[in-house]
């Protein structure tokens, strides 16, 4: 039943948009418009996507990984009952299959950061069914984007970045990618909500959500207005099943450009700009309070000595309602604006301070590394075995998305089933002491690496907790 109402509403749809028979319909109760035109009978998508298909690719990423050698393969008398030997597999090829989308005639791809995560050798294949090995050029995490360049010098058909702050909710929208790696498909909905932020995916929590089909094999792929730009990059979906249930999420064209700048800029990587302050949200408790008719904006909680938001004057409850004259909802609506803002100049903030509203420039400059990171691996056999650390500055916390100060060791990432794994080390956590031992540098950490006979006393911080704890040797 679900299946027939979907057509019946786009025809609706139609015929409201020719004018005329919408409301010759309205007048005849429940019965359903006719086309007055054969223009209009044929109504169709299908120009645009013949102008659109061409710059959505489908892209295969592999690596291969070394399997541990069983030992027990050595064994004649394992072998003899259990099988296996020298022809036993001791690699195994990792595969990954996504969307992209080419957004410059030169080659340059953007996709998901998912779909190329930990993968060395990528492919992607054209909408003609051509096949061009790629590049990686850009890896953005904190915004789950990459950014591929074919290998070929020909000129690739690009779609046009469009403009995603003009997007209104009930738009019409095109999702095209390659679903559970059955081929290109095209699948179409509307704009359903806008400024998503609880959806998890990554650091920039500001999607365009989407009643389009959206399924497995479709991140990375281009979300589309009906002008035929590009106006988001679909990258996740709710659901129980693994199947689409009519909610799907894209990262907003504006977001995709600073990106896409970058890489063709030959940066291996994003600099945005540093505010040099922490965020909570506005809640109905505190609505009053702050002056507010509603929960709404940014409440500064505290700001960094010396950062752009201490240069500007911001201060602990002060509330940021917009950025450059664009609302600010919540901290993470905060963040996509302050972070699409280009490097240099000032972006202009519209602060509320005990009950009155100021405007206050802020410096658009990015975080100073204000001492080598110095990054090291840890080795040996001691708890923290496996972790990669790095002296902390506001570059690595920006870097890493973490709240830390502007000292200590800062852990960047840790090693699957490693030691530091399984003592439950996480990415962003701060090594405080060890031993007893203050730890200021990545050096210093690396020196206590020495053998123990009985434990270990560790001191990290994690967010705002301290926690102490010992583990044996």
């Amino acid at each position: 039943m679900r299946t027939m109402i979907k057509p019946l509403l786009g025809a609706a749809f139609l015929m409201l948009a020719w004018g005329g028979a919408g409301k010759d319909a309205s007048a005849q109760g429940l019965q359903a418009p006719v086309p007055q035109t054969m223009a209009q009978a044929k109504a169709s998508f299908a120009p645009l996507v013949h102008r659109v298909s061409p710059g959505v690719v489908n892209v295969y990423a592999t690596r291969v990984q070394k399997m541990p050698r069983n030992p027990y393969l050595d064994d004649p008398i394992f072998r003899r009952f259990f099988g296996g030997g020298a022809d036993q597999p001791q690699e195994r090829v990792q595969r990954s299959l996504g969307s992209g989308v080419i957004v410059d005639p030169s080659g340059f791809v953007v996709t998901n950061h998912h779909v190329i995560e930990g993968m060395t050798e990528v492919k992607v294949a054209l909408a003609d069914k051509r096949e061009f090995e790629a590049d990686i050029v850009l890896r953005d995490p904190r915004t789950d984007l990459a950014v591929l360049k074919i290998k070929g010098s020909e000129p690739f058909k690009a779609l046009e970045l469009g403009d995603s702050d003009a997007l209104e909710v009930g738009d019409l929208v095109l999702a095209v990618g390659n679903p559970f790696g059955v081929g290109q498909t095209v699948t179409s909905g509307i704009v359903s909500a806008l400024a998503r932020t609880q959806v998890g995916v990554s650091d920039y929590q500001f999607f365009i959500q989407t009643d389009a089909a959206i399924n497995p094999g479709n991140s990375g792929g281009a979300l589309i207005d009906v002008n035929g730009r590009l106006i988001g990059v679909n990258t996740a979906i709710f659901s129980q099943s693994g199947g689409s249930h009519g909610i799907g999420f894209a990262i907003p064209a504006n977001m995709v450009k600073v990106v896409v700048a970058s890489a063709k800029g030959g940066s291996k990587s994003v600099r945005r700009p540093w505010f040099g302050g922490k965020l909570q949200a506005v809640s109905s408790d505190l609505t009053e309070s702050l002056g507010l008719d509603r929960p709404t904006g940014a409440l500064v909680a505290s700001v960094v000595d010396k950062s752009p938001a201490a240069e500007a004057g911001l201060k602990a409850g002060d509330v940021i309602l917009s950025v450059d004259g664009q609302t600010v909802d919540d901290p993470d609506g905060f963040g996509f604006r302050f972070a699409t803002k280009p490097l240099g100049g000032t972006a202009s903030l519209s602060v509320l301070r005990a009950g009155k509203k100021i405007v206050m420039p802020v410096k658009l400059s990015p975080a100073p590394e204000s001492r080598p990171r110095d990054t090291v691996v840890l080795k040996g056999r001691w708890p923290l075995a496996g972790a990669t650390v790095m002296n902390a500055s506001p570059a690595v916390a920006e870097e890493i998305s973490a709240e830390i100060g502007l000292d200590g060791v800062v852990v960047a990432d840790v090693a699957p089933g490693s030691q530091a794994a399984e003592l439950g080390l996480k990415k962003g956590d701060v090594i405080l002491n060890v031993d007893d031992n203050p730890v200021k540098s990545t050096r210093e950490l690396e020196k206590l690496a020495k053998p123990r006979q009985y434990y270990w006393k560790l001191v990290v911080q994690r967010g705002g907790e301290v926690l102490t704890t010992a583990v044996g040797g």
